[in-house]
Parts: C-alpha cells; sequence; structure tokens
C-alpha cells in the first residue's frame, strides 16, 4: 500500500472514532439532562400517616336513641279536698309501698264517722230485739224486714265514712323515688291538686323506635345497651321486653320498649339514651378508621403502600367495599387482606405512584364507641 493510501485510511479511521466519540457523547448528555428532568418534575414524598389492617369481632348491632321512662310514675294527687295537718316525707326520698306521705285534716269526718257507726249501733239493736219478738210472734215479718234494711243502711254509711277518712290520708302506690315537692303544712288541697311525683326506676324503661325494615331483626330478649351523654362511655345492659304490634303509618317505624337494670338509680325518666340492640352472631371484619375511606360517586377507595421498581414506598389505590360503621371504624370485607398497610390520613394530596414518608406520631380516632368531646 503506498503512503497516500495508508494515509487516508488512517484519516478516515480517525474521523470514524471521532464520530462514534460524539454519537455516544450525544447519547450521554441526553440522558443525563432527561434524569435531570425527571427529576425536577418528579413528585416530592408526602408525609401520612398508616396502619395496618388487622381483622376485629363486630357485634351486628339495631341502633336508635330512645327516651328513658319510669317502671311506675304517677303524681301523687288527692281525691278530696282537706287543710295539709302533716307531711311525712322530704324531696327525694325513697318511699315504701303504702307509706304515709301526707295527712290532711280529718278532725269533722272522724266526728261523723263515729256518730254514724253509733247509728249503725242502735240499728243493730234494735234488729237482735226485733229478731227475739218476732221469734215470739210479737212483731210481724215487715218490722224485721224494716229493721234489717236500716241496719244495712247504717252499716254502709259508716263504711263510707271510713273510707273518706282513708282519703285524707295520701299513701304511697308503689314503691319508688320521691320528687321534690312545694307542700306546705296548713296548705289546702283541693282534688286533683298534685303533692309530688312518685318514680320506681329500678328497673328502668327505655322506648326507641326502628324502621320497618328491621323488624326481622328484632326479638323480645334481645341484649340492649344503653349509652347517654352524661356518663360517657358507660354502658347499661338491658333486655328488649315488648314490641309494638303496630307499625306507624306516618313514619312507617314501630315502637320497641326495653328494660334496663338501674340499681344505682343513675338513669332518670325523661332522659334520652343511645340504644344498641345485639343483631345475631359476632363476625369478623377487617377495621380501618373511617378516615382511611375515600367515598365518590363510582365507589370507594383506600390507599395502599407498595414499594416500586427502585424500593422507594408509593402509594397504590384500591378499591373495597364496606359493610356498615361503628363509631370511627368501618369494617371492609373485599379490596385490601390483612396485613396490608393502609393510609388513614393526608391521602387527599396522594395518586397512584406518589412517594410516601411514613409519620405516625399523630393517628386519627378509631374508637368503636366514641363520646362527643366539648371544647
Amino acid at each position: 500500500m503506498s503512503v497516500m493510501s495508508r494515509r487516508l485510511v488512517i484519516v478516515l479511521g480517525a474521523a470514524g472514532v471521532l464520530l462514534v466519540l460524539l454519537v455516544l457523547l450525544n447519547t450521554v448528555v441526553k440522558s443525563y439532562f432527561i434524569a435531570q428532568a425527571r427529576a425536577k418534575n418528579a413528585s416530592p414524598a408526602q408525609t401520612v400517616s398508616t396502619m395496618i389492617a388487622e381483622f376485629s369481632d363486630w357485634q351486628p348491632e339495631v341502633t336508635a336513641v330512645g327516651t328513658l321512662r319510669a317502671f311506675r310514675g304517677v303524681d301523687v294527687t288527692t281525691e278530696v279536698a282537706g287543710l295539709v295537718r302533716s307531711i311525712n316525707f322530704k324531696s327525694g326520698d325513697d318511699a315504701k309501698n303504702g307509706a304515709v306521705l301526707v295527712e290532711l285534716n280529718a278532725d269533722s269526718d272522724i266526728a261523723q264517722l263515729h256518730a254514724l257507726q253509733a247509728a249503725a249501733d242502735l240499728a243493730q239493736t234494735n234488729y237482735n230485739r226485733d229478731k227475739v219478738q218476732f221469734e215470739a210472734q210479737a212483731v210481724s215479718q215487715a218490722t224485721l224486714d224494716t229493721d234489717a234494711a236500716d241496719l244495712k243502711n247504717r252499716r254502709a254509711q259508716a263504711e263510707a265514712q271510713v273510707a273518706l277518712v282513708a282519703k285524707k290520708t295520701l299513701r304511697a302506690p308503689f314503691a319508688g323515688r320521691l320528687g321534690i315537692t312545694t307542700l306546705n303544712p296548713g296548705q289546702y288541697l283541693n282534688p286533683g291538686d298534685k303533692v309530688v311525683t312518685l318514680q320506681a326506676i329500678d328497673p328502668i324503661l327505655v322506648d326507641f323506635r326502628i324502621p320497618q325494615a328491621q323488624l326481622a331483626r328484632i326479638s323480645v330478649g334481645q341484649t340492649v345497651h344503653i349509652s347517654t351523654d352524661a356518663f360517657g362511655k358507660r354502658l347499661f345492659e338491658g333486655k328488649v321486653t315488648a314490641i309494638d304490634p303496630r307499625v306507624d303509618p306516618a313514619s312507617r317505624n314501630f315502637q320497641v320498649e326495653a328494660s334496663v337494670n338501674n340499681a344505682d338509680h343513675k338513669l332518670l325518666p325523661g332522659m334520652f339514651g343511645h340504644v344498641a340492640v345485639e343483631s345475631g352472631n359476632v363476625q369478623h371484619f377487617l377495621t380501618l378508621p373511617q378516615t382511611a375511606i375515600t367515598y365518590n360517586p363510582y365507589g370507594a377507595t383506600v390507599f395502599v403502600t407498595v414499594k416500586s421498581s427502585d424500593g422507594k414506598l408509593v402509594a397504590q389505590q384500591v378499591f373495597v367495599t364496606v359493610n356498615g360503621t361503628r363509631g370511627d371504624q368501618a369494617a371492609v370485607v373485599s379490596g385490601i387482606k390483612q396485613g396490608d398497610q393502609v393510609v388513614t390520613s393526608g391521602q387527599l394530596k396522594l395518586k397512584n405512584g406518589t412517594p410516601l414518608e411514613i409519620d405516625n406520631s399523630v393517628q386519627p380516632k378509631n374508637d368503636p364507641n366514641p363520646t362527643p368531646q366539648e371544647q
């Protein structure tokens, strides 16, 4: 090969190597700038709280708001007029069945009773005397019959007066707790005037209404739990005692009555309570805070954490099926499995593939029986 040819080959080879180097350099530079651009445009990591989905026991319940009323309750009143002579109780006392509460002035009635009893005794004496005479045929049968009728009349008048005197003493018709009274000795009472309220509150009854669609889930003897705002999370247990046989045609609800143990007299008539009737066997559901679930027109979703191809923790949205709620919790029957790490707060700023940073120092409410908190 001539010198010129050798030089031409060297020049062409050098040009080829330079071209390859330029192509490689261009590719590397482009890849670098593309990576930089992607890094700038990538979503920043979002801080969220999470929890592990676990099974918990769920007792199916029918809930309602009920009104408490006394097992027996009455406003004690007087049947007859009279002047108050003595008051034998204090406001708030516990009264036994038949205990004397108030005595009215009955002096004139007692005097009248004595007079009637004396007249009845006289009629008895006359009847006995004429009966002896009748046996001796000294008086007629008509006279004896008149004496007998007069005796019955006198006795009836005396018994009526005894009943009137008894009405001047007001007694507790059943055992219970007395209310507050403003009655004073010397006060004049007219028939029907209220003396004091008497309430038998152990056990205490609660009335509540349930939609007709729940009728098959309610039966006599079922366990109920009552809670009130006055006693926080404390639950009072009772039993369903009666179901009204009539459904209200206006609301399509039916009334249920339950009896609740109230030995410490904490529950009072007129209070309202949250009623939960146990219905069916205990079930097991994956349980999440309600804040973890997002409800949309196309379904309910949650975000779970997964690892991306580069090993980072990212968000993935999945559809779930919710089967009821209780307090702050929701029961999930499909879409996730036990052990999944579910985002419980901060999901509104997430989308599929968003990098995550976990901070569980603050968790949303997850109480099955929450109580209102005043701020």
